[in-house]
């Protein structure tokens, strides 16, 4: 067993971070601190593979896995066996119960400086239980300038036992300036196979269920997740997926994008309404106001603070299930794209939906390549639109009616 084991279909990554392990453990074994890098290339993970840096950048399409192979760093680094994925380092620092190790995921549209300033106090600190102090941001990409400035401040100088671990989807989604000063590790696309051999290994679930999920999800392991372990995942993909085939006017095709952001929303809000009602008692009982008809000046401010930031959670909820959506669409025509060119089969390439070859058949008879891919921009313009706060059901409704079929 291995803290390494979950981080699949990234050898070359781990290869680097193994020996970045086994440089810390020498450091800490010699009671040294570690330098700044400095110069262009203190940036280049294949420059200084073998050696330990305090800033690290780690990078790779959504679902490669970036956070659980920056989780597993963490544990490698307070292990004194370098990860062997059974002592209490490593169990409490993969878990996130680990006194010397955060880590942070805003569920928010940006990482703020309110979020960012206590992370600045924390990296201070000297390590109490472990050999590291390590802080993990899961969404580096989502820092904005003023919160990217304040967490620069913290890079460039750090304690001489802290280590930042920054993950980010690629690294111009990172400020250059805090990019500059971290080594960078990139990760790729996980082989299928591998994903759904973890579904079944890790969650149990069913190997043919399995295999579909890892597939349907383009290899993204926690979409691969969700469809294996959850029923009403599968019905509600598979019903997106055949949207396009009832779009046959223009009226159609805006019931049908209501439809859509009504799903979405429902799936969404079904996430977070629970959490929101814990999250509040636990906050009205924290400040001796739980059952109280009228509550304090004070602490209804608290409570407005805090029914803020779950309705900017509840925002990004309901774009990341919209997203989700228009990524299932674009699988679809990226299969009828590959019936229209004829290399379905052959060259190594599959159908994502290959469960639905009967629909991706029809669609690619009844239209041409071209504008097959013309539909695929459209996807990816609505994207871009949701992503720019555009009314969802304004983008949609227009990503509709361009997805009817000509007549």
């Amino acid at each position: 067993m291995s803290v390494w084991d979950d981080v699949v279909g990234q050898e070359a990554a781990i290869t680097i971070l193994r020996k970045a392990v086994r440089a810390a453990s020498q450091i800490v074994a010699e009671g040294a601190g570690l330098g700044v890098d400095s110069g262009p290339d203190s940036g280049d993970a294949a420059g200084l593979a073998g050696g330990m840096t305090h800033a690290w950048l780690i990078t790779g399409p959504p679902g490669s896995g970036r956070s659980t192979a920056a989780r597993a760093f963490a544990a490698a680094l307070q292990c004194p066996e370098g990860g062997c994925g059974v002592c209490h380092a490593c169990t409490t620092a993969l878990s996130g119960a680990h006194a010397d190790v955060s880590l942070i995921a805003t569920e928010h549209v940006q990482l703020r400086v309110d979020d960012v300033r206590p992370l600045i106090q924390l990296a201070q600190r000297s390590p109490s239980e472990g050999r590291w102090r390590v802080v993990v941001i899961e969404d580096a990409d989502r820092l904005n300038d003023s919160s990217g400035n304040v967490l620069l401040k913290a890079v460039e100088e750090p304690p001489p036992r802290t280590v930042w671990l920054l993950c980010a989807p690629s690294a111009d989604d990172v400020l250059t300036t805090i990019r500059s000063r971290c080594r960078r590790i990139g990760l790729r696309i996980p082989p299928v196979d591998a994903v759904a051999d973890l579904l079944v290994r890790r969650d149990g679930a069913d190997p043919a269920i399995a295999a579909f999920a890892a597939r349907s999800a383009q290899s993204h392991i926690g979409l691969a997740r969700r469809l294996a372990l959850d029923e009403d995942a599968r019905i509600r993909r598979r019903e997106v997926l055949k949207l396009p085939s009832t779009l046959r006017s223009v009226g159609a095709a805006v019931l049908a994008a209501g439809q859509l952001v009504e799903v979405c929303a429902e799936e969404s809000k079904s996430r977070t309404t629970e959490r929101d009602a814990t999250e509040k008692a636990a906050l009205l009982r924290s400040l001796g106001a739980e059952g109280l008809s009228t509550l304090p000046p004070a602490v209804r401010t608290q409570v407005r603070q805090l029914e803020e930031n779950q309705k900017r959670r509840a925002t990004r909820a309901q774009r990341d299930v919209l997203d989700r959506s228009l990524i299932d669409l674009l699988s679809l025509y990226r299969d009828v794209l590959v019936l229209q060119l004829g290399t379905a089969g052959g060259d190594g390439i599959d159908l994502v939906n290959a469960e639905m070859a009967d629909l991706i058949r029809a669609e690619a008879r009844n239209s041409s390549a071209t504008s097959t891919l013309r539909r695929m921009e459209a996807i990816g313009v609505a994207r871009e639109r949701i992503e720019a706060n555009v009314s969802p059901l304004l983008a949609l409704e227009s990503l509709m009616v361009q997805l009817r079929p000509a007549a």
